[in-house]
């Protein structure tokens, strides 16, 4: 009896990575694919430039808005570390 590599529809045999009782199996292809996409898809985390972000400046925000940091931070580094102008853009609707 031969062991052929390729299945009845002409098709190689994926490389199996796994084969479990309940008769599912993972090829290696199929697991390397999902695997770039799920971490190729995801975005890159922006560069955080909190040098005109002052630590009491988001902790005065946070404190009275009772929102969380990092919206008080974004709101910050959106107004160039303007305390009143960053105060202003999260009030104003």
């Amino acid at each position: 009896m031969s062991h052929s590599s390729k299945r009845s529809n002409g098709h190689p045999e994926p490389e199996v990575v796994v084969n479990y009782a309940d008769g599912y199996a993972y090829s290696k292809s199929k697991f390397e694919e999902g695997l770039r996409i799920i971490f190729a898809d995801k975005p890159a985390k922006p560069a955080k430039t909190s040098s005109n972000v002052k630590k009491a400046d988001v902790d005065l925000i946070v404190s009275e808005l009772e929102i969380p940091r990092a919206q008080a931070e974004k709101a910050l580094l959106d107004n160039g570390g303007d305390v009143v102008k960053a105060l202003q853009a999260l009030i104003t609707p």
